[in-house]
């Protein structure tokens, strides 16, 4: 057996996201009992450490992008079921945007989401960082050309029962 046949085999019958017939849906979670949920995500905004400088300082030309990319990634968060097609609209109980400078040319961004719900937090925290990470773009582009962003994911999810 190839590895290719193993993960065939492996496979799921049927992605979660279509019917029976293929079809994209958006998934069932009607008969899914609530339970208490967190995600949190993170990602990486790279910058020449003086352009970071003035970003932590307060002292962009465009303002406090800090705050600005802040409340970006907690609005993302609260519409990330309009952003995402599939995504279900969730109650969430808390959003949590953070910075921390990692290296010198490297901001790490967190974002951790909670809600009492049917189905998880995920999308709603990789929003977050993902927005906030574009907004301290656009808030640093004018004085810095070789800016990044990198290595955006899930870091981790919890689920218990109420």
């Amino acid at each position: 057996m190839s590895h290719r046949d193993a993960n065939i085999e492996n496979a799921p019958k049927r992605m979660t996201h279509e019917d029976e017939r293929g079809q994209v849906r958006m998934v069932d979670i009607g008969e899914k009992p609530p339970m208490k949920r967190e995600a949190t995500a993170e990602g990486f905004f790279c910058a020449a450490p003086g352009t970071l400088d003035q970003l932590q300082g307060g002292a962009l030309p465009k303002g406090e992008a800090l705050a600005a990319a802040r409340i970006a990634g907690i609005q993302a968060a609260k519409r990330c079921d309009e952003l995402i097609p599939l995504c279900h609209g969730l109650p969430l109980d808390s959003i949590a945007v953070d910075f921390e400078r990692m290296e010198k040319e490297r901001l790490r961004i967190v974002a951790t989401v909670s809600t009492t719900a049917k189905t998880g937090v995920e999308m709603e925290a990789l929003v977050a960082v993902s927005i906030a990470a574009l907004t301290l773009y656009d808030m640093t582009k004018g004085i810095d050309k070789a800016l990044r962003i990198e290595g955006i994911r899930l870091v981790n999810k919890t689920k218990k029962a109420c």
